[in-house]
């Protein structure tokens, strides 16, 4: 089987081997990113996210994406428009660009997929986390970023950091 990686270029296919995609630790987490932005002629971007109970977001919105979970193992708390969801194994939860939302990891471990429509959140991950190469342990003392300069990283890229980490 040939594995193909988008040129970028609208209508052209991506099939991407598991050996193109890149994998960070980002805030706490292991985040894969299974189809970036730039495979996808900037239609969308899918990350791969497991966590441990804690893992969350800032309370934020995003200025130019829809986000879409997917939770495939263990469960979240979703906070969107003033409401919290628990979402567990098969929810789907569906994120209008510039709602404020957040989320958490309630259970002792979860895994879930992010969609981010269209493409571009993917640049933000691999610019704040720190390159995983290899293993699926966390590093000792994976800090959280500094929130000042989370704020400012997450402007340029469209993010507006609204509030502070949710707690399980």
């Amino acid at each position: 089987m040939t594995f193909q990686k988008n040129d970028g270029a609208p209508g052209t296919p991506a099939i991407l081997a598991s050996q193109v995609q890149q994998a960070v630790w980002f805030m706490g987490a292991l985040v894969r990113v299974r189809a970036s932005g730039e495979n996808t002629a900037g239609c969308l971007d899918v990350l791969e996210h497991k966590g441990e109970r804690g893992y969350s977001s800032p309370l934020h919105r995003h200025l130019a994406e829809e986000e879409t979970f997917f939770v495939l193992d263990g469960e979240l708390r979703v906070e969107v428009g003033g409401e919290a969801h628990a979402a567990g194994p098969g929810a789907v939860a569906f994120l209008p660009r510039q709602l404020p939302h957040a989320f958490v990891v309630t259970s002792p471990q979860a895994w879930f997929l992010t969609v981010h429509t269209p493409g571009g959140f993917d640049r933000f991950t691999l610019a704040v986390g720190t390159p995983a190469t290899g293993t699926t342990t966390m590093p000792p003392e994976e800090p959280w970023p500094d929130q000042a300069a989370l704020a400012a990283m997450a402007k340029s890229y469209g993010i507006e950091i609204l509030g502070p980490p949710l707690a399980p």
